[in-house]
């Protein structure tokens, strides 16, 4: 694995101190700090020896969650920047300017705070995306509208690498990896958000998934308005991209590397309710034990 940079990876990483309503059935979904940290603690598990510069977008967040931050990232590799709660589209807008700003590293990465992940799997990720030059994004999380939704019952690319499959997807969130030089190319795509696009919608505006489908677009209307709207907004912010960009792939790992905190939508294949509750459990005795207030 080679970097022209200082460092493996660029990771802006955003956070702010409200549950959303889809993890409250989660364990302990009612408690944003508690939540945050066990997503946070495996995403450096999972990270593994890559080194990373991180960037810490705390947005309205009390002290804690600074602290929580230097807690398990050295104070040479992490750089906290304090929001007053501007809200998530100004959220994004930040991880894009850093992350193109910067030149400790060529791969970047967005990262939300509500994604669980797999210890030790990152790195297949940036092995993956440095193999090809037709992997341009990759998100960890394989979401189940993929298997659920109209939208996304497409032709996909599916490739084997690393004893993992790895698929196209039509769309994702905003948590993925992708090259400095082409999120550089696609800039306006993705500030395309910021000004109101739907994250779903920029995505089809790049992976040219069922924007020049008529018929979809007929049936999706009559149906209902959900899936038209997503075509729609991807047309009314990126039809330039869309009638002369370049197709590009967004990859998936299967089984997921990580999981967006969404009840609804969980990546399948993976007890991930069972595994950020032994991950609390452990860690949580693990710090009680070593409490000299609970020795007294």
């Amino acid at each position: 694995m080679t970097s022209t940079g200082r460092y493996d990876l660029a990771v802006a990483y955003r956070i702010y101190p409200r549950v959303s309503g889809p993890a409250l059935d989660l364990p302990f979904g009612d408690d944003k700090y508690r939540l945050s940290e066990v997503c946070l603690r495996s995403f450096k598990e999972s990270l593994g020896t890559l080194r990373v510069k991180m960037w810490a977008i705390v947005d309205g967040c009390p002290a804690e969650y600074e602290a929580m931050f230097r807690k398990y990232f050295d104070d040479s590799q992490l750089v906290v920047l304090k929001l007053e709660s501007v809200g998530n589209q100004r959220t994004f807008a930040t991880q894009l300017k850093i992350l193109l700003d910067q030149s400790d590293a060529d791969l970047v990465y967005f990262a939300e705070d509500d994604y669980f992940y797999l210890a030790h799997q990152f790195s297949s990720m940036i092995e993956f995306l440095r193999s090809d030059p037709e992997v341009h994004f990759v998100s960890p999380f394989d979401h189940l509208d993929c298997y659920r939704l109209a939208l996304h019952r497409t032709p996909k690319w599916v490739k084997t690498y690393a004893g993992r499959h790895w698929r196209t997807a039509s769309s994702t969130c905003l948590t993925f990896l992708t090259r400095r030089e082409t999120l550089a190319k696609y800039r306006p795509i993705f500030q395309s958000y910021v000004q109101g696009n739907f994250d779903s919608s920029l995505w089809l505006s790049l992976t040219k998934q069922r924007v020049c489908n008529p018929l979809f677009l007929i049936r999706s209307f009559l149906g209902g308005w959900f899936e038209w709207k997503i075509v729609a907004k991807a047309w009314l912010y990126c039809w330039r991209q869309i009638l002369l960009g370049k197709k590009l792939k967004l990859w998936v790992p299967i089984p997921a590397i990580a999981t967006h905190l969404d009840t609804r939508s969980l990546s399948p294949g993976v007890d991930w309710r069972g595994l950020i509750a032994e991950d609390f459990s452990t860690n949580h005795t693990r710090e009680y034990a070593c409490d000299p207030k609970t020795l007294s």
